[in-house]
C-alpha cells in the first residue's frame, strides 16, 4: 500500500462553516492524503476535529502556510484549497496564498470551477517550481462522457441515495459514515461520490456532477454505479447527494435520482437553518415537502431522515427526532450526534436481507 501524501488544507477565515464542506470532509475522512494541518488564522491554535465535532482529531489549525510547514517539520507534499464558495473563484488574497504554496514546492489541489492550469501565472509558477496543479472539477473530454444507457437495471443490489433539503448540509458526511458503519457490520457497502470533495478524498467511484455537461449527468452517475457493482460485488451502494431536488440553483439531485435510480433515499435536513445556504431570501423547504417531491419525481421511497444539528442544542435534537418520527412514520437520527448504529438500523429496517448478512458475518469463524 502506498503512503498517502501529506497535505495542508487551506480554509482561511471560514473553517467549520457551511461553505467549508471540502475542508470539513477532509478533516473527517481522507483516503488519498494525510492531513497535517488546516490554515485558518481566525481559529489558529485549536484542534480541527474539536472545532467541527467536539472531538480531537490531532489535526491542528494554524495561522498560515509558514506555521503549517513549521508544525510539519518539512514542506508538506500538497496544498489543498478547501473552500467551496458559490462563485467558485479565487479572491486576490487567496491567489497570493496558493502561489506561495507552489513557490515552496507544494503540489496544488484545486476544487474550484476556476481551472488554475489555464491561468498563465499559475502555470508558469508550477513549471518553475516543478510541481503539479490538479483541477479536480475538470471533467472528462466530451468524447468520453457517457449518456444514460439503461445498464442501471442490471445492478441488482440495493441503492440508497443520501439527499438533502439544501446544499452544504452534510450529505457526504452522512453517506461516508453510513458506508464505514455498514462495512464494520460485515455488510459490503460502496460509496459513489458526486462532488469535488469525494474526489479529493480519494473515492474510487466518483464524478463531479456540478462540472458535468447536463446532457451527460444521468449517464455519468449510472456509469459509476455500474462500475462499482461490477468491480466490487457490493451488498449495497450508497450514493452521495448534491444540492437538493427542490433547490432552484442545482440540478444534481435529478441526475442522481434518474441515473442512479436509488430504491431508497435518506434525507438530510437542518432544522435550525431557516433559509437556503447562499440564498437568504429563500426559506428552507420542510422535510415533508421534500419527501413528497422526491417520491413524486422518481420511483423511490424515503426510508429515513438524518439531522444536521447546526444551531441546535442536544435537547432540541432529541425533540426534533421524536417529532419527525411521529409525524413522518420513518426512522430519524443524527449521524454525528447519535450512535452510528441507529443510522445502520435505519437501512437494515428498509432492507431486512442485509440484516441477515450482518448476522452471518458476526457468527462466521
Amino acid at each position: 500500500m502506498s503512503i498517502p501524501a501529506t497535505a495542508v488544507v487551506y480554509y482561511e477565515g471560514k473553517f467549520g462553516r457551511q461553505d467549508g464542506k471540502t475542508a470539513n470532509g477532509l478533516v473527517r475522512h481522507s483516503e488519498k492524503y494525510r492531513i497535517v494541518s488546516v490554515i485558518d488564522s481566525t481559529l489558529a491554535g485549536q484542534d480541527a476535529g474539536f472545532v467541527l465535532d467536539g472531538v480531537s482529531s490531532g489535526i491542528p489549525i494554524v495561522a498560515d502556510l509558514e506555521h503549517a510547514i513549521a508544525h510539519a517539520g518539512v514542506v508538506p507534499d500538497t496544498l489543498i484549497f478547501g473552500m467551496a464558495p458559490a462563485g467558485g473563484r479565487l479572491t486576490p488574497p487567496q491567489r497570493i496564498d496558493m502561489l506561495d504554496g507552489i513557490a515552496r514546492g507544494m503540489d496544488l489541489v484545486n476544487g474550484l470551477h476556476e481551472f488554475l492550469n489555464e491561468d498563465a501565472e499559475f502555470g508558469a509558477a508550477a513549471l518553475l517550481a516543478g510541481v503539479t496543479i490538479t483541477d479536480v472539477r475538470r471533467g472528462k473530454d466530451r468524447k468520453d462522457l457517457q449518456l444514460f444507457t439503461g445498464r442501471i437495471f442490471d445492478v441488482m443490489c440495493p441503492r440508497v441515495a443520501v439527499l438533502g433539503t439544501d446544499g452544504a448540509i452534510g450529505k457526504r458526511t452522512t453517506a461516508t459514515l453510513l458506508v464505514e458503519a455498514l462495512n464494520a457490520r460485515g455488510i459490503r457497502a460502496v460509496m459513489i461520490g458526486t462532488g469535488q470533495t469525494a474526489l479529493i478524498q480519494g473515492a474510487k467511484y466518483a464524478v463531479a456532477l456540478d462540472a458535468t455537461v447536463p446532457q451527460f449527468g444521468s449517464g455519468e452517475v449510472e456509469a459509476q454505479v455500474v462500475a462499482a457493482f461490477e468491480g466490487e460485488d457490493p451488498d449495497i451502494i450508497v450514493i452521495e447527494g448534491q444540492g437538493a431536488l427542490s433547490h432552484p440553483a442545482y440540478l444534481s439531485s435529478a441526475y442522481i435520482l434518474r441515473g442512479g435510480r436509488p430504491d431508497g433515499v435518506i434525507l438530510q435536513h437542518a432544522p435550525g437553518r431557516g433559509t437556503l445556504d447562499d440564498f437568504p431570501a429563500l426559506p428552507t423547504p420542510t422535510v415533508a415537502s421534500e419527501i413528497a417531491l422526491i417520491e413524486s419525481f422518481a420511483q423511490t421511497r424515503v426510508i429515513g431522515v438524518t439531522i444536521n444539528h447546526e444551531n441546535m442544542t442536544d435537547d432540541q435534537i432529541s425533540a426534533v427526532i421524536d417529532e419527525y418520527e411521529l409525524d413522518l412514520g420513518i426512522p430519524v437520527t443524527d449521524a454525528l450526534a447519535r450512535p452510528i448504529n441507529l443510522l445502520v438500523d435505519m437501512v437494515l429496517h428498509a432492507y431486512p436481507g442485509l440484516g441477515a448478512r450482518a448476522a452471518a458475518a458476526l457468527i462466521a469463524p
